[in-house]
């Protein structure tokens, strides 16, 4: 049985080996410390770019970064399934102009009803909401 080893372990093992901070990392790499921390911590995962980049660096491959840690697999799965993130925009983009069209509709029934009027304005605040959310997730 083979031993599980993350990704920020494998991180901390190839900067040690060459003697570096986490610091030193970070000027090489642009990137700030905290990053370097956050990742030989596990508490945030590389994007692929940063992996080839690290990957590079240290001269480890890919695989050795990537396929020993099930939670970073499934982060670059999740983090670049462009399908699934196109779906909820397009949904986003659709509920949003369904409950404007809803509202437009029957603005003469709102009109004299203020209660009415707040639940609407709540309701498209969350959908205006959820899509901008989903725009800048997909930038």
């Amino acid at each position: 049985m083979t031993e599980y080893i993350n990704i920020g372990q494998i991180l901390r093992a190839a900067r040690k080996a060459q003697n570096l901070t986490q610091e030193q990392i970070a000027e090489k790499l642009f990137l700030s410390r905290q990053t370097i921390s956050n990742w030989e911590n596990n508490k945030s995962y590389p994007d692929i770019l940063s992996l080839i980049q690290l990957s590079d660096f240290y001269k480890i491959s890919l695989d050795s970064l990537v396929k020993g840690d099930q939670a970073m697999i499934q982060h670059l799965a999740k983090s670049t399934d462009v399908v699934a993130s196109n779906h909820k925009l397009i949904l986003a983009i659709g509920l949003n102009i369904l409950l404007l069209t809803i509202f437009t509709i029957y603005n003469a029934i709102i009109v004299g009803n203020i209660y009415l009027i707040l639940a609407c304005a709540i309701i498209w605040l969350a959908s205006t909401g959820f899509l901008f959310y989903q725009i800048i997730k997909h930038i």
